[in-house]
């Protein structure tokens, strides 16, 4: 049923489960079902199978969505032929307002209530065996529990990453739950080693379809359509194989024809107006994708909204790439046809598969995207030792409001408000081969292989034109990137924003692999840019101003 996960090294913190060890003689019973999928795998009498959703399937309509976006990223121009990830801003050295495209009636992914209203009804536990990237705090947001509620038979760190495959007993509070089957994989969703090998403008080319002759203009030159896809999947580390089978799936770009000028002008359904065309219809979706999937991930997202205003809580087994498709079409459908596009006859796995073979079987070889055993290299705070900096942004997006918190902020120490230009310099956290710049852009790859798709990426933005460095430079740590600035996306106050990637995934700056540099270590705060960083019993507090609670030096 599926493939089976590679146990890795546990290296979290470890507990002590001595108090843990009694199960009950109930679970016992049913652990015959252990050979059960270990994507994530839950047992319940509730489970639905995804033949049984099937049966509620109809004939999807186009979807129409008119809520209004704001304006889209400024294009950043690629200067390498390797696949890369491309950023534009955050800005975080004030506060904020980044111009990514998100669709207003989409409910930005909140801290969730670990405690849902209770079913009242005594039900058998959930038998739940882990997936890769999963923690104990957010496995009991997932479940709606308190994490000293779930029980375990083997060592289990508090915090951080917990060996694929480990049984979980946890309490069943939750209501009747369907879509509890997974629909694709992590690595089918980000833009991860598995599509390296995946060559976009031939695809595109053998099609034949509405897309082998599309040409747009973005900013300042024009885009073929391989183009386009190959920049808005690199932005927003999305696989280029989902979006060319979101466009198939939504409008018939890939091996036919627009059926009528929305399809035209809108490809990915999205109708809404001066937003049209191939690529804003693109970053429309990779926001989406990206809330879905970093929002399960970081535990912040435990339901899905509707379009006739339903809500549903999402089944705690399935997996981050799964809840990616779901939050997407969730802004297309009610719940009812929401499932057909998920398990139909007709649903996009069913396309998905038909254009590119089994995602599960390319799976098997790129997954987990960041095993059990990772650990972050060294790395350093972004500017000189003995220079005084303030720490301007928590954790927050890496790209675009709606994805990963993976991101810090830091400006320099000045009597300067707003964006000014800054003679101070913004070094290497850590040795790496630069592989892209941009608006505003370095991406350094620390593992010198040319891509951003495998092992540790540095991303810096809001790095100034003038004396930045150059693609194809090596830089060992502490030489120089270049100035910090507003440059790339928006910002109301010169800073560096940093991030880190791994296999293609944005990593959490405060989660089981916490963003550490000189010895500070990121915590979240109550939202989006707030925060702390420590280092034993110091603490320094994120502030969008500069002030003397956010200095911080090397």
């Amino acid at each position: 049923m599926g493939f089976m996960w590679k146990p890795g090294i546990d290296i979290g913190r470890k507990v002590s489960l001595s108090a843990k060890k009694p199960i009950l003689t109930l679970v016992l019973l049913i652990l015959f079902i252990s050979s059960a999928c270990s994507r994530g795998v839950y047992v319940s009498a509730l489970d639905l199978t995804a033949t049984a959703q099937s049966e509620h399937a109809e004939n999807i309509p186009k979807p129409q969505v008119t809520s209004e976006i704001q304006d889209p990223l400024e294009s950043t121009l690629f200067v390498t032929p390797q696949p890369t990830l491309n950023s534009a801003s955050i800005g975080g050295g004030s506060t904020p307002d980044d111009p990514i495209l998100t669709l207003s009636e989409t409910v930005v992914p909140q801290e969730p209530t670990l405690t849902p209203t209770r079913n009242q009804t005594p039900q058998p536990p959930f038998v739940y065996y882990t997936q890769a990237g999963d923690t104990i705090p957010v496995v009991a947001a997932r479940f709606g529990v308190q994490p000293e509620e779930i029980q375990f038979n083997t060592d289990v760190p508090l915090t951080g990453l917990i060996t694929p495959g480990t049984l979980l007993i946890i309490p069943n509070i939750l209501s009747e739950l369907i879509a509890t089957d997974p629909v694709m994989p992590d690595s089918e969703v980000i833009f991860s080693p598995s599509a390296l090998d995946f060559d976009i403008d031939m695809f595109i080319r053998e099609a034949g379809g509405y897309l082998s002759s599309y040409r747009e203009y973005i900013v300042d030159d024009w885009y073929d359509a391989g183009d386009v896809i190959r920049k808005v999947a690199t932005e927003d580390s999305i696989n280029p194989r989902l979006l060319l089978a979101l466009l198939e799936y939504q409008s018939h770009w890939v091996y036919g024809y627009p059926g009528n000028l929305a399809d035209e002008k809108y490809p990915m359904g999205l109708i809404v107006p001066e937003k049209d065309g191939l690529y804003k219809q693109l970053a429309q979706a990779v926001k989406q994708l990206s809330a879905g999937y970093y929002g399960w991930r970081e535990g912040r997202l435990v339901n899905i909204d509707f379009t006739d205003g339903t809500s549903m809580r999402l089944a705690p087994n399935v997996n981050a790439g799964s809840v990616a498709i779901q939050y997407f079409f969730a802004n297309f459908y009610d719940s009812e046809r929401w499932l057909g596009t998920l398990y139909g006859p007709d649903s996009l796995p069913v396309l998905y598969e038909t254009m590119f073979g089994s995602p599960w079987v390319r799976a098997q070889s790129v997954e987990p995207l960041y095993p059990t055993h990772l650990q972050q290299p060294e790395m350093n705070l972004p500017f000189y030792p003995n220079k005084i900096w303030s720490f301007t942004g928590g954790p927050h997006a890496a790209w675009g409001p709606m994805g990963a918190y993976a991101a810090l902020d830091f400006a320099p120490a000045t009597t300067v408000h707003g964006c000014y230009e800054s003679t101070e310099w913004v070094v290497a956290s850590a040795p790496g081969l630069v592989v892209r710049t941009g608006n505003g852009i370095v991406v350094v790859d620390l593992d010198g292989d040319g891509y951003e798709q495998t092992g540790w990426v540095m991303f810096y933005l809001h790095i100034a034109k003038t004396d930045k460095v150059l693609v194809g430079s090596w830089l060992d740590v502490d030489q120089r990137i270049g100035h910090p600035s507003c440059e790339g996306g928006s910002s109301t106050g010169t800073h560096v924003h940093i991030a880190r990637k791994y296999n293609g995934e944005w990593i959490a700056a405060d989660g089981p692999l916490p963003f550490v540099l000189s010895g500070w270590t990121a915590h979240n705060g109550s939202k989006a840019y707030e925060g702390t960083l420590t280092k034993a019993d110091q603490i320094v507090t994120a502030r969008s101003y500069g002030s003397f609670e956010t200095q911080i030096k090397r």
